[in-house]
């Protein structure tokens, strides 16, 4: 089973991307979890490059394409969604691509529940497969890259994180 990981964040340093890589390590055999960090390497969607997009977008298209489901990691900015997760989403709907793949929220803050709604909106629109209730969030606002993995190393946390992965595999199962 393939799950891809979009970070929201265009940030090097960004939290929720150091969150879907700690999902990635704590996935057990058989699942394949793939971050993709690009969001902020998309060009501005724009409906006449949609029939022949980019080749950033044709990659990245492939990657979701690929994938059994999705799950997204997101900061709030100014309490919405940052402008390039929206993009790639933007990049994505006037295609069958997300339309019946199961889809699922992560996030790496204590805060963010403007545009962690605002995402539940978006995301129940364009996949008729979106598991608002499958959620996990592990606050690591402010953390370095090495707090962040010795957070994510703790017992407790990579038992929520393989939890949160095999509900989510279980989502992405045929019916």
């Amino acid at each position: 089973m393939k799950i891809l990981a979009i970070s929201g964040s265009a940030r090097r340093a960004s939290t929720n991307t150091a969150l879907l890589r700690g999902l990635a390590a704590a996935a057990p055999r058989g699942v394949e979890v793939v971050v993709f960090e690009g969001v902020g390497r998309l060009p501005v969607f724009s409906p006449d490059l949609d029939g022949d997009p980019p080749a950033e977008v044709r990659a990245y298209i492939a990657l979701v394409d690929a994938s059994d489901g999705v799950i997204v990691a997101s900061p709030e900015y100014v309490r919405a969604l940052p402008g390039g997760l929206k993009n790639a989403i933007d990049w994505l709907v006037s295609r069958d691509t997300l339309v019946g793949k199961p889809m699922a929220l992560l996030h790496a803050s204590h805060r963010g529940d403007d545009m962690l709604e605002s995402l539940r909106q978006v995301l129940a629109t364009v996949s008729n497969r979106f598991a608002p209730e499958l959620f996990l969030r592990l606050p690591l606002m402010k953390l370095d890259p090495a707090e962040i993995a010795e957070r994510l190393a703790q017992p407790e946390n990579v038992g929520a994180l393989q939890a949160y992965l095999a509900d989510f595999a279980r989502l992405c199962r045929p019916t």
